[in-house]
């Protein structure tokens, strides 16, 4: 599974950043994603970023 971020849908708020710090991390005004592949032991917090992105701007690919 990977994490993407839409940069042009980001309005960053950062809740990502705070809710998977291992996964996400803020550049500038968005944010990015510093790790390709997420870990088994993280998808969870990965999906509570997806749900709690206000701006609808992150989604998970297989």
């Amino acid at each position: 599974m990977k994490a993407k971020i839409n940069r042009k849908a980001c309005t960053g708020h950062g809740l990502c950043v705070s809710t998977c710090p291992e996964i996400f991390k803020m550049n500038g005004n968005t944010s990015k994603v510093i790790i390709a592949t997420i870990p088994e032991l993280l998808e969870i917090k990965c999906y509570d970023a997806v749900d709690g992105c206000p701006s609808e701007a992150i989604f998970i690919e297989d």
